[in-house]
């Protein structure tokens, strides 16, 4: 199937900026071995070559495969399963179960400064209680596209209706599909809708959606990833900056999020406070775990207020714009591109150079333009 082209602006006003890959000769002496031509459909070498030597690591186990979402081994089944992308709210009455199971996570502000998060799930293969569900904001259903994910929301304002009420949009909206969901403990009886796999699954039985990826619809490769023998500590850089402590909070002034560099596993563990409560980890209720990756990606972007309710509107796509990754306590200025609907966003370094993340999971931050956030105490502004 050919991938969809398809415009991202949607009209917010008339005033208002729309958002949102010849014949051998015969020998008569020593016999040589004969050239073998590449088939039609093979991949090209530099593509082969994109993921290094992690590609030729010999699997764990039989039948085990690199994830697109995070290079790690998965099983060849859960690999070919589209993901699903999950709305979920992050104020301080959100009832988290099952978000440190996100092989990627979203993050960006909604109306009131608050933000709210998107995980994409690779493996929902075995998910009991997975939320809470929370509405959709239009700009999230293009970083679901670039994953050909099942977008999962409850609902939203009428500016989602456009993205949604397109035919190629395959989502889930559980105030519409009921089956979707189910009520459950929580804080409140506000933020207590969750779901699981056999939902998930009856709901894309009933809307039709296939469980396995769309033809042309997400790029065969997506993030580009180091090798685990080698993986990218940012030294070839020799403006890289250390990066113990990266903190959001200018940008995200409600939750006050930030990340810790934890030199023991190499991972950024989250943080975040809310509405002025104490300092502490941002924890999966269902595991007790704390929020941790290894890549955090911060992206600067063209954004614009709706109306006096303060939705927003952020350009997705069709622009090259600067943001940050941070990786093994370092960071590097970047630009990133998405440009199309489906297209994976693509990030590079200041010599043009797409970069690569290391094996595992990753943060994105969406910053509007302006904002700033702070490095190790330094401030960095959005551009």
């Amino acid at each position: 199937m050919k991938r969809l082209q398809v415009l991202f602006l949607v009209a917010l006003s008339s005033s208002l900026l729309l958002f949102g890959c010849g014949k051998s000769e015969e020998a008569s002496t020593p016999i040589v071995e004969p050239i073998i031509e590449a088939q039609p459909g093979a991949p090209e070498e530099n593509e082969t070559q994109a993921q290094d030597s992690a590609d030729s690591e010999t699997p764990p186990a039989e039948g085990m495969v690199r994830s697109r979402l995070t290079n790690e081994w998965v099983d060849e089944n859960i690999a070919k399963t589209r993901p699903i992308a999950v709305m979920i709210p992050n104020s301080k009455t959100a009832s988290q179960y099952d978000i440190s199971k996100a092989s990627v996570l979203y993050e960006c502000n909604v109306e009131g400064s608050m933000t709210r998060l998107m995980g994409v799930f690779e493996d929902w293969s075995n998910v009991q209680k997975l939320g809470n569900i929370r509405s959709c904001r239009d700009y999230y259903v293009y970083w679901a596209f670039e994953w050909d994910a099942i977008y999962i929301h409850y609902g939203g304002p009428f500016y989602i209706d456009d993205i949604i009420g397109r035919s190629d949009t395959q989502n889930i909206n559980c105030i519409e599909y009921g089956n979707a969901t189910f009520r459950d403990s929580a804080k409140n009886s506000t933020d207590n809708a969750f779901t699981s796999t056999d939902r998930i699954k009856d709901a894309a039985s009933h809307y039709g959606y296939p469980l396995e990826y769309r033809d042309g619809y997400a790029d065969e490769q997506h993030y580009m990833f180091a090798s685990d023998k080698e993986p990218n500590t940012l030294d070839q850089y020799s403006d890289a900056i250390t990066a113990s402590k990266v903190d959001m909070s200018p940008a995200y002034p409600v939750t006050n999020c930030y990340f810790v560099y934890n030199e023991s596993t190499g991972l950024y563990d989250r943080y975040q406070h809310l509405s002025g409560d104490s300092d502490g980890p941002h924890i999966d209720l269902a595991n007790n775990q704390q929020l941790s990756f290894k890549n955090l990606l911060i992206q600067n972007t063209y954004f614009e207020v709706r109306d006096q309710k303060g939705y927003l509107a952020f350009q997705c796509h069709d622009t090259t714009r600067d943001g940050w990754f941070f990786t093994n306590g370092k960071g590097i200025h970047v630009t990133w591109e998405k440009t199309s609907d489906y297209g994976a966003t693509r990030y590079y370094d200041d010599a043009g150079n797409e970069i690569k993340l290391n094996t595992g999971k990753t943060m994105v931050c969406i910053l509007e333009d302006g904002d700033t956030f702070t490095v190790d105490g330094k401030t960095i502004e959005a551009d």
